[in-house]
């Protein structure tokens, strides 16, 4: 992995901003929530019971500095927590070790390699939010990913990871030369094409 998008994934990792145990007035309506919600709230309130009292201090402070970050602040951190929480558990370990070698490079590499990725376009870095995988074929995918219904967007992605970075660029060659107007008719033919034929299927459409 080139070091530029070691930077680019690092806007991924967010820790959680939980501030502490489940006050007892929620405790007490707990049983009224949605069940996966209940899951999330009691693991919540298990991981903070569980850490120290100087962690949960240290937490607290950070929480503190959210809370005191200006509104597109909190818009951006928000984007980047529920994109890496979209991603694939194999992508969010690549995310992890990629953080960890940042981490581990002198300050003065660190801050060259954000400067670097501060050098990218707008786009381009918003691509990375899709992950490791999607974001280095980020630019070659983009028309097909601009203004994507909400009801294909999760398939959309699912299909996009499942393909090899060769078909990733087959399909950006493809959709490059499609008419904005007809994307939509490409997306819904891509979704509805099994992934045993998805290799036939591209090479035919390029050749046409």
């Amino acid at each position: 992995m080139r070091r530029v998008e070691t930077i680019a994934l690092l806007a991924l990792l967010l820790a959680s901003t939980a501030s502490g145990a489940l006050p007892p007035s929620l405790q007490s309506r707990l049983a009224q929530l949605p069940a996966a919600l209940q899951r999330e709230l009691r693991a919540h309130d298990a991981l903070w019971v569980a850490l120290t009292p100087a962690q949960q201090h240290a937490l607290r402070a950070r929480v503190a500095a959210w809370d005191a970050l200006p509104a597109p602040a909190h818009r951006r951190q928000r984007e980047h927590w529920q994109a890496w929480r979209a991603l694939p558990v194999d992508e969010q370990l690549r995310v992890q070790s990629a953080a960890d070698r940042f981490g581990a490079l002198p300050v003065a590499e660190q801050q060259g390699l954000r400067a670097q990725f501060l050098q990218l376009d707008a786009t381009t870095r918003r691509g990375w939010l899709l992950g490791p995988a999607l974001g280095a074929d980020y630019d070659a995918l983009q028309p097909l990913l601009l203004q994507v219904p909400p009801e294909q967007s999760e398939p959309l992605l699912a299909v996009l990871r499942a393909m090899t970075p060769a078909e990733r660029m087959d399909l950006g060659r493809l959709a490059r030369r499609t008419a904005p107007a007809q994307r939509d008719a490409l997306r819904r033919a891509l979704l509805s094409t099994a992934a045993a034929n998805r290799v036939a299927w591209l090479q035919s459409e390029l050749a046409r």
